[in-house]
């Protein structure tokens, strides 16, 4: 009886590269990536245009994360949202006549002479009961004194919420980008470490959320741990386009 031949004198299976992809293959990957690429540099351009004046400053700084998260703890809500989300739909002056109302203590005379006009011709159409959405009331001087306190950031409900939405989505987008990454020739110290570096970074920025709120200070974890989400994706897709169009033939020896 023919003995079979042991395990370790079988040749090693070679892992599966982009110059065996099929054409089909190729076009699916490469368009998977050309989209997602585009989706994370329109998310970019988003979380600028929202958060660039939320220190008052255009521009987004360290400082401005730390006021999303954390607070301005020595303005309102109602400031908070005039110089970021709403700074668009009114006038530069009108919003400094809303803040300087606000800073004097939000007396209700001031409220009727001044701000009640500014609110009732830029806010009230969407900031009412009557318009069914669910966002603050800047219909009445009682309803706007519930956002004229101390702003301390977003809230823990919302940064609940928001953060499970992330941990979900963006986790699905960056295992789809390994999935494809996986057939990058490389080095398997860099491929290993750069396949990894997005779950990490992921997980540092949503958790660095909630430590700002606790500590400003912490604002740095998010922008350094976004930096290296957006650095790892971008190697990631540009390696992966490279090889898959332009790395042809197999070479003579991998690694």
């Amino acid at each position: 009886m023919e003995q079979s031949e042991p395990a370790e004198n079988c040749p090693a299976i070679r892992p599966r590269r982009f110059y065996d992809c099929t054409l089909n293959e190729k076009l699916l990957y490469s368009s998977f990536l050309l989209l997602v690429g585009i989706g994370y540099l329109m998310a970019l351009v988003y979380l600028y245009t929202n958060f660039q004046y939320m220190d008052g400053k255009p521009g987004l700084s360290v400082e401005d994360i730390a006021e999303n998260y954390y607070g301005n703890r020595s303005g309102t809500k109602l400031e908070s949202a005039l110089r970021s989300s709403m700074a668009s739909h009114i006038d530069l002056q009108q919003r400094h006549h809303i803040i300087a109302w606000l800073k004097s203590g939000a007396p209700q005379s001031g409220y009727e002479s001044t701000i009640k006009p500014i609110l009732a011709q830029r806010c009230t159409a969407c900031h009412s009961p009557a318009s069914g959405l669910k966002i603050p009331d800047l219909s009445s001087y009682e309803a706007v004194k519930k956002v004229a306190n101390v702003d301390t950031g977003v809230s823990l409900h919302s940064l609940m919420k928001v953060s499970h939405i992330h941990l979900f989505g963006i986790a699905l987008v960056a295992f789809g980008i390994g999935l494809v990454f996986r057939f990058a020739l490389l080095p398997a110290w860099f491929q290993h470490t750069l396949t990894l570096l997005p779950f990490v970074a992921i997980f540092s920025d949503i958790s660095a959320w909630f430590l700002t709120k606790w500590d400003p200070i912490y604002a740095y974890t998010v922008v350094i741990a976004g930096a290296l989400l957006g650095l790892s994706w971008g190697l990631q897709i540009t390696i992966s386009l490279y090889q898959i169009w332009l790395l042809r033939r197999r070479p003579a020896r991998e690694g």
